[in-house]
């Protein structure tokens, strides 16, 4: 039997919100994957990489960028993406 698992949200909440995990795709085949550079140094090298590998199988993939790593993604920003993208993979590197 597997352990349930626990997300924790870094930003400033006194209490976690619980929410429930989306379905994993079967496949990534006609979806749109978003790929959000947190401005982290690197982070554009692998999401460089990762965008080549979707590409070479037909994904569609759009690339986004947070003005800042030091902040949370602004509002406007979360909302384009979740309009345009049925996934999203975030970049993090150093």
């Amino acid at each position: 039997m597997r352990e349930p698992t626990i997300l924790l949200d870094p930003t400033a909440e006194r209490a976690s919100a619980m929410r429930a995990l989306l379905a994993r795709p079967a496949s990534l085949a006609g979806l749109t994957v978003g790929l959000l550079d947190i401005s982290k140094a690197r982070g554009n090298v692998f999401l460089d990489r990762l965008e080549e590998q979707l590409a070479a199988r037909s994904i569609g993939v759009k690339r986004y960028r947070k003005p800042t790593f030091t902040r949370v993604a602004p509002t406007a920003l979360k909302q384009q993406i979740a309009a345009e993208c049925n996934i999203v993979i975030e970049g993090l590197a150093d």
